[in-house]
């Protein structure tokens, strides 16, 4: 058997709920865990046995950052890792028909697509398993996890057959209650996809040409997989549900970021134990699970956790107490400050005794009673209510300030306390 890998990195034009941060580089290479966040599903890929190539899909312009990343990435896993390039954004199934060809050189018996933007225990054996276990060799897979039932329409929604996991009704982001089984992003596809995707496209072609599509308002090279491609598969006998019991989360905004950085360094126990840091003699003191790059200089009276990730060529100071948060690379925290639920942006300074901190949020559909509403950036009377606080790059928060709840774009030097803000 051979297996592929695709994974969907979107372009510029994505991303917006993550700013300030996708500002300095692709939302994809933002490191979650000290990893870039792509870096994650190509590790879960490296644990599939027939898994013998990996191709990234997207519109960004190649950079020296992501074709860094792919060499790095490549030696490290010994797979081919590929970039392919899209001339616009495709959709999601645009893009896999764009490029089938390279999809399909070597005759893969099935291949796997992923979102970039969602992160979880990736269990893609078990998937496989389920998926070589259905009858039909015209079959479709998509991992499934329960949401809350005020969660659900926020995410595409399935009813599946509890007996046989036929998926029989599908619906991206309903308008009503559905189901509390949402689709989590994860897709393991037969080649004969492409005969379905290939229809959707003529029929758009068809429409153009017969002007019946509004083509202002429509990019005739748009084909979405749930919405165009799976959601009439439903109910046909080709399209079925694994369902996972593992953490599952998007990272559409910085506070999701946090809370995938704390269930990956928890995975890390399972896989990679050594990247945790461990207390002892000299060393700051670590609760829970931390990561701490080895470049950085962090000193033995800091307290760190739990679910701190700190990256490369960080300074951490005497005293500084820092929970819950993720130091990019080159930032600087001085004596006795306080990071909480918050993100440092690359090369900032925090001074001493200030404080930065954010309010906690869980958007985790796995959980009984968290709401997704906790992780918008208004309330329902308009107010703003960002939830965790982010430093973008280069910011310098001077002593004895207090920042709260708020977001700081690139290259601003803070001189007073704030809350409940966005500074421009």
């Amino acid at each position: 058997m051979m297996l592929k890998g695709v994974i969907l990195i979107g372009g510029p034009q994505k991303g917006t709920r993550f700013r300030p941060l996708s500002l300095e580089l692709p939302k994809p290479l933002f490191p979650v865990a000290g990893y870039p966040m792509v870096y994650h599903h190509i590790e879960a890929c490296s644990r599939v046995p027939d898994l013998k190539e990996i191709l990234l899909i997207g519109f960004y312009q190649p950079s020296e950052s992501l074709t860094r990343f792919i060499q790095e990435t490549s030696q490290q896993f010994k797979l081919p890792i590929r970039y392919l390039q899209e001339y616009t954004s495709l959709g999601t199934a645009g893009g896999l028909y764009h490029f089938r060809d390279q999809i399909l050189s070597g005759s893969p018996d099935s291949f796997f697509v992923f979102n970039a933007d969602v992160y979880c225990d990736f269990p893609l054996n078990e998937m496989l398993e389920f998926h070589q276990s259905l009858s039909s060799n015209t079959r479709f897979t998509m991992l499934a996890t329960q949401a809350t039932r005020q969660q659900s329409v926020n995410f595409g929604c399935l009813v599946e057959d509890k007996k046989t996991h036929e998926v029989r009704h599908y619906v991206e982001k309903p308008q009503t209650f559905v189901s509390t089984t949402i689709n989590c992003g994860t897709y393991l596809l037969s080649n004969d996809v492409f005969k379905y995707i290939a229809e959707v496209f003529q029929k758009q072609q068809d429409e153009l040409f017969n002007g019946s599509m509004d083509t202002l308002t429509y990019n005739r090279d748009t084909i979405r997989l749930e919405q165009d491609v799976l959601a009439p598969l439903a109910g046909t006998g080709k399209l079925y549900a694994y369902t996972t019991t593992r953490f599952w989360s998007q990272i559409k905004s910085a506070g999701s970021a946090i809370y995938a950085n704390r269930h990956c360094l928890e995975l890390y126990h399972k896989y990679h134990p050594e990247r945790l840091s461990k207390n002892g003699e000299g060393k700051p003191k670590i609760i829970g699970d931390v990561f701490i790059h080895p470049s950085a200089i962090v000193d033995s009276t800091a307290t760190l956790g739990p679910n701190v990730t700190v990256g490369v060529g960080v300074c951490v100071g005497p005293g500084v107490r820092v929970r819950e948060s993720i130091l990019l690379a080159g930032s600087k925290l001085e004596d006795h400050c306080c990071i909480l639920h918050s993100i440092v942006g690359w090369n900032s300074t925090v001074g001493a005794w200030s404080r930065v901190e954010g309010t906690p949020c869980d958007p985790n559909p796995n959980a009984p009673f968290t709401k997704i509403e906790g992780d918008t950036l208004f309330k329902n009377d308009g107010r703003l209510n960002p939830s965790i606080t982010i430093l973008g790059r280069n910011v310098t928060v001077p002593a004895e300030i207090i920042i709260l709840n708020s977001i700081v774009l690139p290259y601003k030097e803070i001189t007073f306390s704030v809350k409940n803000q966005i500074l421009l």
